[in-house]
């Protein structure tokens, strides 16, 4: 039997069951919402509850969806400051599924989407904002060598092979690109800021891919490690930070939220905080690494609407999604046009 999402999940049942992870080869599989890239479902057989998580079905971008890199690295982070789910099992061959897949998991907690937390109280909402810089901290602090990830990425020029990667990924789709998005693909190859740094990133750290305690103000799992390699880490802090300049009408953003009333710190404070933990200075450069983030965000969103168009997209509002690529991209000339002044 197949589900409507073309798994054959008595094909998966039996597999699970060989390698003796589930009693029994029934399984029952429940989409989890929220996820553009890779879907992901609960996975259910007896009293286990596993979280599945798949490449799309379809042809592919070839450096996308990598979902063995997610795999990897999470089972790296198990020992160390940064909360992961545990992983359970990766299946690299396609005869099963027809595609790749991992098991982790399931983590029980809340997850947050509204960068404003509505649900949260006035002294909850810096308790999480605060949180999150804390582990952010503490993910550019992981000995990548200790970690056995030190061949996880190429070391420096991180900003200009991302950019590189991403106006290529653009140029290959067969949609076609906003102005906006043409002019941030001709001006940061040429304003890329002096000094480099490696260390671990996420690549997609924001506060929707972080499930916290059900009760305490607490990170208990960072998930969606797909865009996770070695880079600057102030790339990766400046791509949470978009969300202080992108307003809510747009998408998950803030900047048109009354942040003191809300007991929101400012960006200003949350880049701060995050020096003082790691004794980095970030301001100096920081319309460029907001430029350049704006940039890959659109890049991102671009290839979402592209895989929407392909009808390969693994979420049913991808198409509205996509719509955002060219207006992200426009704030992200405005941070390019600041810097340049």
């Amino acid at each position: 039997m197949t589900t409507p999402t073309t798994i054959d999940v008595r094909k998966l049942g039996e597999y699970l069951l060989a390698q003796g992870l589930i009693p029994t080869p029934e399984v029952r599989l429940t989409p989890l919402s929220g996820g553009q890239s890779n879907p992901t479902y609960v996975l259910a057989s007896g009293s286990l509850r596993y979280v599945l998580r798949t490449k799309p079905p379809g042809q592919l971008l070839a450096s996308a969806h990598a979902i063995d890199r997610e795999y990897r690295v999470m089972r790296a982070l198990s020992d160390t400051k940064v909360p992961v789910p545990r992983m359970v099992a990766y299946c690299a061959d396609t005869a099963c599924l027809g595609r790749e897949f991992y098991l982790m998991e399931l983590v029980a907690g809340r997850v947050f989407v509204d960068q404003s937390l509505p649900e949260c109280s006035r002294t909850e909402r810096g308790a999480i904002y605060e949180e999150m810089g804390r582990v952010i901290a503490a993910l550019h602090a992981v000995d990548c060598q200790a970690a056995g990830l030190a061949d996880f990425g190429k070391p420096g020029n991180y900003f200009g092979r991302q950019i590189a990667r991403w106006s290529r990924q653009c140029g290959e789709a067969r949609l076609p690109v906003g102005p906006a998005m043409r002019d941030l693909m001709a001006w940061l190859p040429e304003h890329i800021p002096p000094g480099d740094e490696t260390t671990l990133v996420h690549g997609d750290y924001r506060l929707d891919n972080l499930i916290f305690d059900p009760v305490e103000p607490r990170v208990v799992a960072v998930l969606d490690w797909e865009l996770s390699t070695l880079g600057h880490p102030l790339a990766d802090l400046s791509y949470q930070c978009m969300a202080w300049h992108i307003p809510s009408t747009l998408w998950r953003g803030v900047a048109d939220r009354n942040l003191e009333a809300l007991g929101i710190p400012d960006e200003a404070a949350y880049v701060r905080a995050y020096e003082q933990r790691t004794g980095r200075e970030a301001a100096a450069h920081w319309d460029f690494y907001m430029a350049y983030n704006l940039f890959r965000m659109a890049a991102i969103l671009h290839g979402i609407a592209e895989r929407a168009a392909s009808g390969n997209a693994a979420s049913a509002n991808a198409v509205e999604t996509g719509r955002k690529a060219e207006p992200l991209a426009q704030l992200g000339w405005a941070s390019a046009r600041r810097y340049r002044r």
